[in-house]
This record gives structure tokens, sequence and C-alpha cells, in this order.
């Protein structure tokens, strides 16, 4: 049994609320909001898996990811997956009600039969789906990277030379109620294989951002409105105040995913920032300097202004430590640590992500998957403290906020 039919042990929370998914009457039960993934602890290669579901609605929205990524994809609610539609109520040449099979965010498959716009997706052979109120019944044989998807009875819909080919098996809530009940898997035997791509196996993570509301953060007072969700996002308007978490963490490892929203403040001319993390100067002596459309914000780490990994469009790229770079009492050596290594900012309006990495006063900080600083230390910082987004006249939004406390 992947599912014991009483609690939710072997199952992780990925990025919803603690109310998304609760155990009842031998069901998962899912309000469909926000939009997220409840997924197994366990990776699985070559399995077959069955289970029911059954929607509320007539026109619901739900899936079941395999061989999927341990986290979602920046900037959005969904991993990297091989998707298996569970939706009522729709049905057009593109996608339907019935079974369909597709990658996501990054997986790769090539259906059974051609799409008609050329989708890496499988549109099923017959539709045999039941309608809201009654249960519908799944049998999903993944092996060595082929899948077949079985809706009552009978093969609708696969697809081959999937990858991933081995990852976490999640229930996806895409805003409706769903029942999901009697989910059991027989794993089976794995070959290796040339062609074989594991998903991502970073585990551990809980989000500090539930996806629905503000719960568990402060919002700044006399600046309440200027922070606010926008779906699975935190928004954020420029306009003032920083929002704290309540928790304080001590070592961590702390995702956060955001992208600039809306006009920049305007161009400003900025120092031109070098490795040694000084300012370079011209040859009279002035401080060189380089126009950017200017866009300000930052994480502050530990409760503390001075430990903030900035989020900017200056030359050097988002990832320093602003409060340590420029710190003319520190040590070259630690503002040379507090400096970027490389511009890994994605292009305005894109998602990008930092995965930061706190273990007593040592930081290390990756952006887009390019480690910007790598163990710099930070003299005096505090052991422990709250985490916040700052608020610096720049419109940005943050998706994905999760952490590992060490």
């Amino acid at each position: 049994m992947l599912f014991n039919g009483r609690n939710l042990d072997g199952w992780v929370n990925v990025n919803g609320a603690n109310s998304t998914w609760r155990a009842e009457d031998g069901m998962i039960r899912c309000t469909g909001q926000p939009v997220c993934l409840l997924r197994t602890d366990t990776a699985y290669e070559n399995f077959v898996l069955e289970f029911e579901w059954m929607h509320h609605q007539e026109r619901g929205n739900a899936g079941l990811f395999v061989w999927s990524d341990a986290l979602p994809a920046p900037g959005v609610p969904f991993s990297k997956a091989i998707e298996v539609q569970v939706m009522l109520g729709t049905e057009t040449e593109n996608y339907t009600s019935e079974g369909d099979i597709f990658s996501i965010w990054g997986a790769t498959m090539t259906p059974d039969r051609p799409h008609p716009n050329g989708w890496a997706r499988c549109l099923p052979s017959e539709a045999r789906t039941k309608g809201a109120g009654e249960w519908n019944h799944y049998r999903v044989h993944c092996i060595d990277g082929r899948i077949t998807l079985a809706v009552n009875g009978e093969v609708v819909s696969g697809g081959y030379d999937c990858n991933p080919r081995k990852g976490y098996i999640c229930l996806e809530a895409e805003g409706s109620p769903i029942d999901f009940r009697n989910i059991r898997i027989q794993e089976l035997p794995s070959a290796p294989s040339p062609w074989a791509i594991d998903a991502n196996e970073a585990t551990g993570f809980v989000p500090l951002f539930n996806g629905l509301n503000l719960d568990g953060w402060k919002l700044p007072e006399g600046n309440e409105d200027n922070w606010t969700t926008e779906g699975t996002t935190i928004a954020h308007n420029g306009q003032g105040g920083d929002l704290w978490s309540e928790a304080s963490f001590g070592d961590f490892d702390l995702i956060v995913d955001w992208k600039w929203q809306g006009p920049s403040q305007g161009p400003m001319d900025r120092p031109v920032i070098l490795p040694s993390g000084v300012e370079a100067v011209n040859e009279d002596g002035s401080i060189q300097t380089i126009t950017v459309e200017e866009r300000d914000s930052g994480i502050y780490l530990r409760g503390s202004w001075k430990s903030q990994v900035n989020i900017w469009c200056w030359n050097v790229g988002s990832g320093e430590i602003w409060g340590y770079r420029t710190d003319g009492a520190m040590p070259p050596s630690v503002r040379a640590a507090c400096t970027p290594k490389a511009n890994a900012d994605k292009p305005v309006g894109q998602w990008n992500r930092f995965f930061i990495r706190m273990r007593g006063s040592k930081i290390s900080v990756a952006l887009n998957g390019v480690t910007v600083i790598e163990d710099a230390d930070l003299p005096g910082v505090p052991e422990r403290g709250p985490i916040a987004l700052q608020s610096h006249g720049s419109d940005i939004r943050f998706s994905n906020i999760l952490i590992r406390p060490h």
C-alpha cells in the first residue's frame, strides 16, 4: 500500500497549505487550494501504480505525476515530471478529460500516438472516464522509461523514451476538491540504462509560504497592503515595509524563487563592482559607473539587515552579501568572498531561483544553478533569527519559499 488509509505517513507536503491534504475515511482528500503537490517520501523507478479518484464537480482538475523531482520547478507550483491527467469536463482537440499523458517542466516523452499539434502528449484512444461523484480506477504501468495508463480497465494512453525515469509520485491539487483512495504500488525490477535520468532528490524542505495567504509572516505595520498573494506567489508593490517570517532559524538551506514585475525605478548610474568587492575607479580617482535600470530587493537572514542576500540589476549580479561587501572595516578576504563570482541573473520578467545555505557564520549562494557565493564568512552574524523579504522600491514577486533546517 502506498497510502495506509489512516494518515499521511509516507507522504510529503511539497508546497501547499497544511489544510490542503488530509487523510479521512480511507481517502486522501484534497481541497484543491492552492495549486500544489503532495509527494511520496520515496523515489521509484519501475512500478505498477493503481488508485481510484473522484471529483466532486463537473469541471474538476487534478493530476498524478510520476518520475517527479522532489522540488517544484522555478516560479511554478508544478515539478518536472510525467503527468497523468486527472480531469473532468474538458474535451478539446488538444487535451481531454479521458486520461492524457504528457511531459511537463523539462521532462521529455514521446507519445504513443502523434499529437495533432506535435505536443509531447498522448491523447486517449477512447473515453472511459466516469463523471463527478463517481469513482474512477487508474492503473499506471511505468517501466524503463515507458508509461501506460488504463482507465477503468482498458489501456487508453501511453508514451516512451521518458526522462526522468526515476523519481517521486505526486498527487496534484489544481483548483477543485478531489478524493483519492486504494493507492497501491508494486515495485518492479530495474536494470541500469545509459538513457536513464533520475529526478532531483532534494528532500527535507518544508514550505515557508503556504501558497494561500501570508500566515506565518509578519506584515509591516502601516504598510500591510503592500504585500499580497497572487495565486501561488507573494506580490510586493515596492512601496515599503519588509515582510518577516514569524519563525526563526539557525543553520538551514533555503530556496526562494523571485522575478521582477513591472517597470524599473528608472535608469540610474551605479558603481562598477570588482571581484574584490571594491568599487572600480577611473584614472582621475572618481568612481566608475554604469547605467542600469534600477531594481532592488533582497533577503535578510537571521534577523539581520547586514546578512542580506541582494537582489538587483547591478553589473555584479544578484546574490552578494551587501552589508559585508560594503563594510570597509571587514578584511579584504571577507569583502571579496561576499561578492558574486558571476552574474547569473535571468532577464527581467523571468523566474530566478536562489539556493542559500547557512552553516554557522558561513554562507553559500547559488543562483539559477550557478554558485555565486561560496563559504563566505560573516563575522558577527547572529546565530539565529527570522528571514525577511526586503522592500526596496521595486515591484517583485516571490514563490516556492522552502526551507530545510539543519
